[in-house]
C-alpha cells in the first residue's frame, strides 16, 4: 500500500514538473519544508512549489487544483501551531513564497511600502530604516520569518501594546485566490469606507483561504530615542501594578513591557551560552520595559522620573537602563534566548494564551498551582507581554519520565492550564494562531452561530477545500 502511494505520488509530481518546471522541488530536498520549527514533526509531500512571482503563484494553484491536491501556503517556517505543515503527503503540495523577496516600492511620503510575501521581517525592517522610516512589529523569530506569513497569522510580537497586531499595520493585500485568479487589493489608502473590507478575511486565515503574495504596510518615523530598562520587583502582581502605573505616565510612548520569571535567566545563557545578565537572577519577578520617540520628547528623562518613582514607592526594587544600544539588544537577548534554552531542553508544553489584564497575575498563580498539584516533577514557565494579556505558560516536564510518559504529561498539562483559562474566559491563541496543533482545543470552544460564519466564508471562497486543508477547521 505505501509502494503504491508512493508511486502515485511521483506522478503527481512529473505532472506537476511538466506544467510548472523548474518551481517543482521532489525528493530529500523536501524535507525541510515538511518539518516545524522545533523539529517535533517530520511529513511529507508531494512535491514543494517554490514560484517566483504572482503569475507563477496563480499557476502553481491552478495546476495543483487541477489535480485534486491541497496546497500548504507556507512561509519562513518559524510558525508554532503546524499551520504550514503538510499532514497528508500523498495528497498535499508546499507552495513556498521564499523566492518571492521584492520590495516593490517605499514611499517616504505616503509613509508606506510595498513588499512581497517572502520578504524577511528584518531584512524589510533594514531596508525602511535606511529611509528613516520604520516597520514597528517585532518578533524573537525576525531574521527567519516572512512578511507573507506574519499576515496570514496576523503575528503579535512585543510591540503590540503600543502599534498592534499585524493586522493593525496592514493597508492592502495582493492575494491568490482558491481558482488561481488575482486579488488585487494593494491600496495603500489610510481611509477607504467602500463596503465590507475584504482584505480582512485573509489576515489571520493562515493560508485557508487564498495565498498572500504582496502587502502593502504602514511605517512610521524612525523612533530617535529609546529607553530600554530591566527591572526587578518582588512579585507578578506588581507587575501588572508598575504596568498600570507607567500606562498613565509614559502614555503612548510605551512600546513594550515584558515580565519575566527568574528562570528566565538561566534558560537564556543555556540558549545563548555567552550571555552577560546585566542584573542578579535573585528576585522574584522582572520587567522589560522599553519607550521610544523622536522630536522633542527627551525619552531618557521620562524614564528616569518614572523609575525614580517606582523605586521610592517600593515597586521596583532594583532594576538597569540600557546606556547603548548595544546594552539594549543584550537586555533583549534575555527576553528571546529564553526560548531557545526551553527548545534545548527537549520537547515540552507550549501555550500562547490571553486573558483579561486585570486577572493576569490570578491566571498564572491558579495554573501554574494547578499544574503542580498533578504533575509535580513539572517545571512551569511564565512570561510574556503583559500590557496585552497575552501570556505563554510552558511546562517542561520531569525529565527523568520516559518517553510515553514525557508525552501524556505534556498533553495532560495542557488539558490543565485550558481548564484554567476556561474559567478566566480567555483565549487559547492570543498571538498564534491555530493550526492543526490548537484545531481540536479550538472546535471544542467554538460557538455555533461563529462555526456557521467561519464555514459559509470558507465554503465561498473555496469551496473544494483546497487551501490549507487540515488546518484552523474542519468541513464538519
Amino acid at each position: 500500500m505505501e509502494q503504491d502511494l508512493l508511486g502515485i505520488s511521483a506522478a503527481l509530481a512529473e505532472r506537476l514538473r511538466a506544467a510548472l518546471g523548474d518551481i517543482v522541488l521532489t525528493g530529500a530536498e523536501m524535507a525541510e519544508y515538511c518539518r516545524d520549527w522545533h523539529g517535533d514533526v517530520q511529513s511529507g509531500a508531494v512535491a514543494v512549489l517554490r514560484p517566483r512571482d504572482t503569475a507563477e503563484v496563480s499557476a502553481a494553484v491552478r495546476a495543483t487544483a487541477e489535480l485534486g491536491l491541497g496546497i500548504i501556503p507556507q512561509g519562513g517556517r518559524t510558525g508554532l501551531v503546524l499551520g504550514g505543515v503538510p499532514d497528508a503527503p500523498a495528497g498535499q503540495v508546499v507552495l513556498t513564497l521564499e523566492r518571492m523577496t521584492r520590495i516593490r516600492q517605499i514611499d517616504a511620503d505616503d509613509f508606506s511600502a510595498v513588499i512581497e510575501s517572502g520578504v524577511v521581517l528584518e531584512a524589510f525592517k533594514d531596508e525602511a530604516a535606511k529611509q528613516g522610516l520604520f516597520f514597528p512589529l517585532a518578533l524573537g523569530a525576525q531574521g527567519s520569518c516572512q512578511i507573507g506569513g506574519n499576515v496570514s497569522t496576523n503575528a503579535g510580537g512585543v510591540n503590540v501594546l503600543r502599534y498592534g497586531m499585524t493586522r493593525e499595520l496592514v493597508l492592502g493585500l495582493e492575494v491568490v485566490l482558491p481558482d488561481g485568479s488575482v486579488f488585487d487589493g494593494l491600496s495603500s489608502l489610510r481611509k477607504d469606507n467602500r463596503g465590507i473590507d475584504l482584505k480582512q478575511l485573509f489576515i489571520g486565515a493562515e493560508g485557508t483561504l487564498g495565498v498572500i503574495t504582496a502587502v502593502s504596510v504602514k511605517l512610521l518615523p524612525q523612533p530617535e530615542h529609546v529607553a530600554t530598562a530591566l527591572l526587578a520587583l518582588n512579585s507578578l502582581p506588581d507587575a501588572i501594578e508598575l504596568y498600570r502605573r507607567a500606562r498613565r505616565q509614559c502614555c503612548d510612548l510605551m512600546s513594550a513591557f515584558e515580565f519575566m520569571p527568574p528562570l528566565a535567566f538561566q534558560l537564556a545563557q543555556e540558549g545563548i551560552p555567552d550571555l552577560q545578565l546585566p542584573i542578579a537572577p535573585e528576585h522574584p519577578a522582572y520587567a522589560l520595559v522599553e519607550i521610544s520617540g523622536s522630536g522633542l520628547v527627551d525619552i531618557d528623562d521620562l524614564m528616569a522620573r518614572f523609575l525614580e518613582a517606582a523605586m521610592e514607592d517600593g515597586l521596583v526594587v532594583d532594576g538597569v537602563v540600557a546606556q547603548s544600544q548595544a546594552q539594549a539588544k543584550n537586555i533583549w537577548l534575555i527576553r528571546e534566548g529564553m526560548n531557545e534554552g526551553q527548545a534545548k531542553r527537549g520537547k515540552h508544553m507550549r501555550t500562547d494564551i490571553s486573558v483579561p489584564l486585570s486577572r493576569l497575575a490570578d491566571f498564572v498563580a491558579e495554573a501554574e498551582a494547578a499544574v503542580l498539584a498533578e504533575m509535580p516533577g513539572a517545571i512551569c514557565v511564565s512570561y510574556g507581554h503583559v500590557g496585552d494579556g497575552n501570556v505563554h505558560l510552558n511546562v517542561l516536564p520531569d525529565p527523568s519520565l520516559g518517553q510515553d510518559s514525557f508525552d501524556a504529561q505534556i498533553l495532560k498539562s495542557k488539558k490543565i492550564v485550558n481548564a484554567v483559562l476556561d474559567r478566566f474566559n480567555g483565549s487559547i491563541s492570543a498571538e498564534h494562531g491555530i493550526g492543526r496543533l490548537k484545531k481540536l482545543d479550538f472546535e471544542q470552544r467554538l460557538p455555533e452561530t461563529r462555526r456557521r460564519l467561519l464555514l459559509a466564508i470558507k465554503n465561498a471562497i473555496d469551496p473544494r477545500w483546497t487551501m490549507n486543508p487540515g488546518c484552523q477547521i474542519d468541513r464538519t
